[in-house]
């Protein structure tokens, strides 16, 4: 088994710490949802975990996430800053929001030499999502994958979701197009954004939860783009984003990209409504044995 490490974008765990659905208490002894990706990671395989948080944040981080889960696989800690923006280009003052994605993954170069996953902090994948990635970097040698849940695993009856719609090819990614998703009338609609072209999608469309696998890399192939992005960009709102290097990826060759499905279901909090039933959830994958009452203890 290989080294692997699971990379958790957690920039947008702020300041307000606790008022965040990212830091909403979840498990029966004040686990959050980024305690069972990390738990689910190490019974599949990785060994270690680099969070990507905010510099102002990393005493409270370490203090609430961090220090229960160290006894526990090796963590990393990277800062998501302009550091390794180039010195002529300014980022405005008045910024608040990260980069975006590709940004916050290349902060981590320095950091990961070896296979890695990256997910968000406050999605939950399911232990066989972590099971199949680790599988699949265990036996890559040179491609990309996405975790492709079925459509009908990732919504919520309390609203529209936006995800990544992928159109695929023998197990392979063509295009992502984000997508607004909502269920209606007992069938699951899609509209790409920034369009009006409403379309029915059949319930085992597979869609991304940006839950993807790399080689590392890939740090090269978001390091030739970042200073294009840099020199075209409003840097006052743009973002730099993963899923546009994929399509890039895939669109010059450097990388193909493999669809690995799963079985798993996705929780989340899109809604304060989701809540209560991500909690159910967890307490019924509790009760049928998953996963631990105090999952630490």
């Amino acid at each position: 088994m290989k080294d692997k490490t699971l990379l958790i974008l957690a920039a947008g765990m702020g300041s307000r710490f606790g008022g965040l659905k990212q830091a909403e208490k979840f498990g029966p002894n004040g686990e959050y949802i980024i305690d069972y990706s990390i738990y689910d990671a190490i019974r599949a395989g990785f060994n270690k975990v680099v969070f990507i948080i905010k510099e102002e944040n990393y005493d409270l981080f370490r203090d609430t996430v961090g220090k229960r889960v160290e006894n526990h696989i090796k963590v990393e800690y990277v800062f998501q800053n302009f550091d390794n923006v180039p010195e002529e280009y300014e980022i405005p003052s008045s910024r608040v929001k990260p980069l975006g994605t590709a940004h916050a993954v290349l902060c981590a170069k320095n950091v990961i030499h070896e296979p890695f996953l990256m997910i968000n902090s406050d999605d939950f994948y399911g232990y066989d999502a972590f099971k199949v990635a680790s599988e699949f970097l265990d036996n890559n040698k040179n491609e990309i994958a996405i975790v492709g849940y079925n459509v009908e695993n990732t919504i919520t009856e309390n609203g529209a979701v936006k995800r990544g719609v992928m159109k695929t090819m023998n197990g392979k990614l063509l295009e992502i197009v984000e997508s607004s998703i909502e269920k209606q009338n007992g069938k699951i609609y899609a509209t790409p954004l920034g369009t009006t072209n409403i379309k029915e999608i059949s319930s085992d469309t597979k869609v991304s939860m940006n839950m993807i696998a790399f080689l590392p890399s890939f740090f090269d192939l978001i390091d030739k783009y970042f200073e294009s992005f840099l020199r075209h960009s409003d840097l006052e709102k743009d973002e730099y984003l993963i899923p546009d290097l994929i399509t890039k990826a895939v669109d010059t060759g450097a990388y193909s990209v493999k669809i690995i499905d799963t079985i798993a279901k996705w929780v989340g909090v899109t809604y304060k409504e989701d809540k209560e039933s991500v909690i159910n959830y967890l307490n019924k994958l509790i009760e049928d044995g998953e996963y631990k009452k105090d999952l630490w203890g």
